[in-house]
């Protein structure tokens, strides 16, 4: 037991890179997020990946879906689906904007980062985000290229 503490992850902040690269975001929010027993236990653990996941509306409340939390070493039978749809606790106004926000043409909802509270809740931080184009892209590469070359120099 004292080797599965040591395991154990204090502070959890997994981001989701690829998203910055792949999205600009236009306002971001912070939810709660429904999990099982065996999910926030692997959670803890640091076995969670972002890629891929984002958000969608299903009657009138927010889910996100491809949010791969690994299964629980420690498990039994009653384990989780690693890649089952999660609902997200959002207030009605935040739902109402998001809800809004989605109606524009090439806007969806992503999910940037998530983490665990001082309190030891698990908090998903998403971002109604609209996708670039290449040419953007290739901006911010150059400008992360001339970051790198200036820092080298100095």
């Amino acid at each position: 037991m004292t080797k599965l503490k040591s395991q154990i992850v204090k502070n959890l902040n997994v981001r989701n890179k690829q998203a910055s690269f792949e999205y600009y975001f236009l306002e971001n929010y912070i939810a709660g997020i429904c999990l099982k027993g065996t999910e926030i236990k692997s959670l803890r653990l640091g076995k969670v990946q972002l890629q891929d996941s984002h958000c969608f509306f299903k009657s009138g409340e927010l889910w996100v879906k491809n949010l791969s939390i690994s299964t629980y070493q420690f498990g039994n039978i009653h384990n989780h689906d690693p890649k089952a749809d999660r609902k997200l606790l959002l207030n009605k106004r935040e739902l109402r904007k998001l809800e809004k926000g989605l109606e524009e043409n090439g806007v969806t909802i992503i999910v940037t980062r998530i983490f665990i509270t001082e309190k030891g809740l698990a908090k998903l931080e998403i971002a109604l985000a609209k996708g670039k184009k290449l040419f953007d892209k290739r901006e911010d590469i150059k400008k992360r290229d001339v970051e790198r070359e200036t820092n080298r120099r100095f």
